[in-house]
């Protein structure tokens, strides 16, 4: 997998990885419940071609997901969609798979209901839903991670991931994985520096970094005047210029907006001219 990065004002992502897409933000599809379907279609009506969602139906409606898509009938081959294995401790009771069964089944199990609610045989993306526990990398882990590589070396997964992963695991994970994960999905807080160990590690090993929860992790950092006046002086939203930044520093953004005018603003997000001493700025805002 190799990512190509052009800053100019057309930025482009191309991932080789069975296949390349030319947007710089995924739509994010966490907490939307019944308003999914129409969210997912209207994303893709503004112009979004990366969909991210998780068969984890306590916080997604996969399903609906699915039939979003394929209301907006957009060819499966100019599409980017990524979805997660949740272990049983980040589910509810609707389970995608037998509660009891090894967690290689699970992961099986979850796959093909994945792809029966997404209408698709492959999965562009798929994401290791965090790791077992908030410390280490566990048997629990190995055995997931050895069931998604299965699903890659069939062809059906084409990339895979992981997501909610601190320093130490992703360098477990990378020690014992046959197949690396293509992509890092994290919350990422100003605070700390916008998981700057966790980006460097994947800007080492050549994996694509998401960033999710960019504006609601960071209400009060982004209220600094500092930014407002970045911001006006690119007669910009505050979202726009962050989304900017999170390109500008090698970050895949995510944005969830219910918005179909904030869809189309974070869409035009990468022609923003930001400087260096922007860049700097919003980099330590911690």
């Amino acid at each position: 997998m190799t990512i190509s990065i052009n800053m100019d004002n057309n930025v482009t992502f191309m991932y080789i990885c069975g296949m390349s897409m030319t947007r710089s933000l995924l739509y994010g599809t966490a907490w939307k419940e019944e308003r999914t379907q129409e969210l997912v279609r209207s994303a893709l009506a503004a112009g979004f071609r990366g969909i991210d969602t998780a068969n984890q139906r306590k916080h997604y409606f996969e399903a609906a997901v699915g039939a979003g898509i394929s209301a907006a009938g957009i060819p499966r081959a100019e599409l980017f969609l990524q979805t997660k294995f949740t272990y049983v401790r980040g589910q509810d009771s609707r389970l995608p798979y037998e509660r009891g069964a090894p967690i290689a089944t699970q992961v099986q199990q979850s796959f093909e209901s994945s792809c029966e609610h997404l209408g698709t045989p492959t999965i562009d993306s798929y994401v290791l839903h965090g790791p077992w526990s908030n410390f280490g990398w566990q048997t629990q882990d190995r055995e997931a991670w050895a069931a998604m590589e299965a699903l890659h070396g069939e062809g059906r997964a084409r990339c895979l991931g992981v997501s909610n992963v601190s320093l130490e695991q992703l360098g477990a994970l990378l020690a014992g994985a046959a197949v690396a994960p293509a992509y890092v999905q994290n919350r990422c807080y100003a605070r700390g520096g916008w998981d700057r160990e966790v980006r460097a590690l994947c800007r080492e090993r050549g994996i694509v970094y998401q960033g999710f929860s960019l504006l609601t992790a960071n209400t009060r950092e982004l209220a600094s005047p500092r930014v407002a006046a970045i911001a006006r002086r690119l007669n910009a939203s505050v979202a726009q210029v962050v989304f900017r930044f999170a390109i500008a520093v090698g970050m895949l953004p995510l944005t969830g907006t219910t918005s179909r005018t904030h869809m189309e603003e974070d869409l035009a997000a990468p022609g923003l001219a930001l400087e260096e001493a922007d860049i700097a700025v919003l980099s330590n805002l911690g």
